[in-house]
């Protein structure tokens, strides 16, 4: 018998989450049935989207959402052997029975050199959000200029890096020195601290005076009711978050940008990275190959938190804005 551990939600989050919205529980996994596998989380995430979902698709007392990366252990399934890895959407649990539904392989030619953490990043669904937002709903082409708010995050620095290879202009926004260092490190052209600069405003029209072909948006309110005006005719937005708002007791309200869009014929989509799932073996090859390449086109950081019983700390340390790169907890 392996005892598994296990956080919940015990009440929706109202505003900014508590350690009391969350508990710890424990429970004894039973024997597993024909086509069935046993899986030891090895690496979890803990992403903006949880907040969200957590409200439209969970109930109190539900194991908190979210995807891991973990070991087979134990198999009655000839699709999942004992010892490879998978990632699986297995939520906030250290062991899972699957019947291999909720379960990946991790690539066969996933090399040897790369942490499997990286799964849970740039080659997993963030740095496929990245990818899709820009080549499937932008429609990003080489000269333009975008830009990207969040852009130390997990999909934001992706973002940016991704834009560079296309040829692109980057600019975006963090919220730290520390953030906008690390942002210039990665070749974004320029960058900003929103929190410290005196006007939004003037910060974006100093970093591209002609305005902005793309606008990919992590993070909405405020900053997106600025950004609009700056873009030019005909630009497209790319709406993936909008963290400023998930802990608002109280929903913002207005300005509201239909006046913007319709003089500038403006095209702005809301997306889902599942939409383009059938692309995402490609994908991931693209992306894992461009990670190899000795030129480092592409640079994955990871901000670890170690033990799992830390994992309500990491969530709110990223709603904090406490990451660089993608937030990630080791067992």
């Amino acid at each position: 018998m392996v005892q598994a551990k296990a956080w919940v939600l015990k009440q929706h989050f109202e505003g900014f989450p508590k350690y009391s919205d969350f508990e710890l529980k424990h429970e004894q996994l039973p024997e597993l049935s024909d086509g069935e596998v046993l899986v030891e989380a090895m690496f979890l995430s803990v992403d903006p989207y949880m907040w969200p979902f957590s409200r439209f698709r969970m109930q109190p007392g539900d194991v908190m959402i979210g995807t891991q990366v973990a070991k087979v252990i134990q198999s009655k399934n000839p699709e999942f052997p004992v010892g490879s890895h998978v990632v699986g959407q297995c939520g906030w649990r250290t062991h899972t029975i699957s019947d291999g539904t909720s379960l990946i392989r991790l690539l066969n030619d996933w090399p040897l050199n790369v942490s499997f953490s990286h799964a849970l990043g740039a080659i997993g669904m963030p740095g496929l959000t990245a990818l899709y937002g820009l080549e499937e709903v932008l429609a990003i082409k080489p000269g333009e200029t975008l830009l990207v708010n969040a852009a130390a995050g997990a999909v934001g620095s992706v973002v940016g890096q991704l834009a560079k290879l296309k040829g692109c202009k980057v600019v975006g926004s963090a919220g730290s020195d520390a953030k906008v260092a690390y942002l210039k490190e990665l070749g974004f052209d320029h960058v900003f601290n929103y929190k410290t600069v005196q006007s939004l405003e003037e910060a974006l029209k100093q970093a591209s005076p002609e305005g902005y072909d793309c606008y990919f948006d992590n993070v909405g309110g405020h900053f997106s009711s600025v950004a609009l005006p700056q873009m030019k005719c005909f630009g497209r937005i790319a709406v993936c978050g909008g963290i400023s708002t998930y802990n608002n007791k109280e929903p913002q309200t207005g300005p509201y940008p239909q006046l913007t869009m319709i003089m500038k014929q403006l095209h702005m989509e809301g997306f889902l990275v599942g939409r383009w799932e059938h692309k995402n073996q490609e994908s991931l090859k693209r992306m894992l190959t461009w990670l190899q390449e000795a030129s480092g086109k592409l640079k994955c950081t990871e901000h670890v938190t170690t033990g799992f019983d830390n994992m309500p700390t990491a969530f709110m340390g990223l709603l904090h804005g406490e990451n660089m790169g993608k937030a990630i907890i080791k067992v």
